[in-house]
């Protein structure tokens, strides 16, 4: 089985990538060949500084392996070293609906917040098709919010294979039970992102233990004091539950139990414990590895060359199924 799975190196990992994305990648490449990539070509597509990209790049690699991933079972390695992978995006595109990618919810809400909207914006949703389609995956672990990015990379391989003849595996997405889309801890309508709410409301995977305290503690909860997994009515308390889930492993059900009757002062108070306990070991193994750059150029370059050996085949296979002339 093949798995494939990308993420940005743009802005501060928090909780929420944790939850939607580095907890699953360490679990699912256990089930097959997988891949896994940061995807710097994405990141180019809002305004951006190289320096930032450049150094976010190595950052994200590290936290990558510090989460758990195996460079001896998995391959990692950066989008843009792949060179197979702008150039699926663009033949890719040719079968990828104007209308698709306009009605993609989040290219909508950039349109409404920024002044500049690049058109590499608009079409990035072909090169998250190409990225997950050269590799043959079968499985893709991702959060709740990359679902319909998920269903296009998938109307695209089904649209090629009817035109041009079976070329592509249909990928299916793997999303986590719970803890698919963390919210901010201060805006629980609000998912949890690395632009909005740093300060108060996200807590950063390289936070320090206090302030992680501080967040959780301060996180808005709601009216009355029954720790009960309600979104609708209690969507603060219910994002705190959702949270402790993803961190110790328990069940919604156990959660519930476990505080009946307690109030949220303690149960907020023991979030808090449980994140910082797992938060600690990742930190640590994160800081020896951004302290060894030459290593991680190393991890990467290793990753690169698997990657451009397995996406090749692919690759070939569409300019041929296109009808490009051979030399």
């Amino acid at each position: 089985m093949r798995i494939f799975s990308g993420i940005q190196p743009s802005g501060d990992p928090h909780i929420g990538n944790y939850s939607g994305g580095f907890r699953q990648y360490a679990r699912t490449q256990e089930e097959g060949e997988a891949f896994f990539c940061v995807v710097d070509l994405h990141a180019i597509t809002i305004q951006h500084d190289p320096a930032a990209l450049r150094e976010g790049t190595f950052d994200i690699a590290a936290m990558l392996f510090a989460t758990g991933i195996d460079p001896h079972r998995s391959t990692v390695f950066v989008q843009s070293h792949v060179t197979a992978h702008a150039e699926a995006a663009w033949l890719l595109s040719s079968v990828t609906s104007y209308g698709q990618l306009g009605r993609m919810t989040q290219f909508r809400e950039r349109v409404a917040d920024e002044e500049f909207v690049s058109a590499a914006l608009f079409t990035y949703p072909a090169l998250m098709a190409g990225d997950i389609l050269l590799y043959q995956t079968d499985i893709v672990p991702i959060g709740d919010d990359q679902r319909q990015h998920l269903e296009l990379a998938r109307d695209v391989a089904q649209r090629f294979n009817s035109r041009y003849g079976e070329t592509f595996s249909i990928p299916e997405g793997v999303f986590p039970e719970t803890g698919g889309r963390v919210m901010n801890l201060q805006e629980p309508s609000v998912k949890m992102s690395k632009s909005r709410g740093v300060e108060s409301g996200t807590v950063l995977m390289l936070d320090p233990p206090d302030t992680v305290r501080k967040k959780v503690r301060s996180a808005v909860t709601d009216s009355g004091t029954d720790v009960r997994y309600d979104p609708e009515e209690k969507p603060g308390i219910s994002n705190l539950i959702e949270l402790m889930t993803v961190v110790t492993g328990d069940s919604i059900p156990d959660v519930e139990a476990r505080y009946d009757g307690s109030g949220y002062g303690q149960f907020k108070s023991d979030v808090a414990d449980a994140i910082v306990e797992v938060l600690d070991p990742i930190q640590a193994r994160y800081r020896e590895l951004r302290g060894d750059v030459g290593e991680l150029q190393r991890l990467l370059d290793i990753g690169a060359k698997k990657a451009r050996a397995e996406s090749a085949p692919t690759l070939a296979q569409i300019y041929e199924r296109l009808g490009f002339a051979k030399l």
